[in-house]
């Protein structure tokens, strides 16, 4: 199993505050790894540091076997290296297909430029990549009037308009309805199996990370507290104590 992100005794503070404290984690290529833990636990801070928002104190982060704790986000994008935010980031003025444009690799080159130019293959693709997501019907709406959960499957469309080898997913199902919560983890699993992207997923949403994950870390007080199977997880005492305040079952 080949591990696509290394990170390797990470430390990172703001100040006197210690937000990463001595973390390994390895996410293999073609899986999905959960990210779990209390609030103010580090695993945003953690992500920022992976794709570069963040440099770190100390440690290593290799992806695909290449050190990349010092270079800066859009190098790290540039290697295929991607996270989407627990609040959406999208052009609430344009279209979704517009906004899917504006993703693409070549969007350094100026909005004018690129909207002269649109391939008809890269237009295309988009269409098709919003059809994957079950935004295909709503492709030439104003973004700014879906609902959150929409906007949240347009931002992950926007990702893998950029054909990611690894995406990093920072709460996919926060403040999503539940309605639309089995779609987006059915579409996640699909962007692994038929896409072949990597993922690596933080989320508090007990029932989703559980189904969704392969493996699992959890973190608390900036360190790795435990890593193991769904199962593993869910019945390992320090992580119930820790999370959960020693609640018998993750699944609640």
């Amino acid at each position: 199993m080949s591990e696509l992100i290394e990170v390797s005794g990470v430390n990172k503070a703001f100040g006197g505050i210690i937000a990463n404290d001595d973390v390994s984690i390895s996410v293999p290529e073609g899986h999905i790894t959960g990210l779990i833990g209390p609030n103010g636990s580090g695993k945003t801070t953690l992500f920022n540091s992976i794709v570069g928002y963040h440099p770190i104190d100390s440690g290593s982060i290799k992806f695909d076997g290449q050190e990349i704790s010092k270079k800066m986000v859009p190098q790290i994008a540039r290697l295929g290296l991607l996270r989407t935010f627990q609040q959406t980031r999208i052009y609430g003025k344009m279209d979704c297909v517009a906004n899917m444009l504006v993703s693409t690799p070549h969007r350094h080159e100026g909005f004018r430029s690129m909207f002269r130019k649109i391939p008809r293959e890269t237009t295309e693709k988009a269409e098709r990549l919003l059809e994957f997501v079950g935004l295909y019907q709503k492709r030439r709406l104003v973004s700014g009037e879906l609902s959150f959960g929409q906007q949240k499957l347009l931002e992950f469309a926007m990702a893998l308009m950029n054909e990611p080898r690894v995406l990093l997913l920072d709460e996919p199902t926060a403040g999503i309805n539940p309605t639309l919560i089995n779609g987006l983890i059915d579409r996640l699993k699909r962007a692994a199996s038929e896409l072949g992207i990597t993922l690596f997923v933080i989320e508090h949403n007990m029932p989703v990370i559980m189904g969704l994950a392969e493996n699992i870390y959890c973190l608390a007080n900036g360190k790795v507290l435990a890593h193991g199977t769904p199962a593993e997880i869910q019945n390992d005492e320090r992580v119930l104590e820790a999370y959960l305040g020693g609640q018998t079952k993750l699944d609640d």
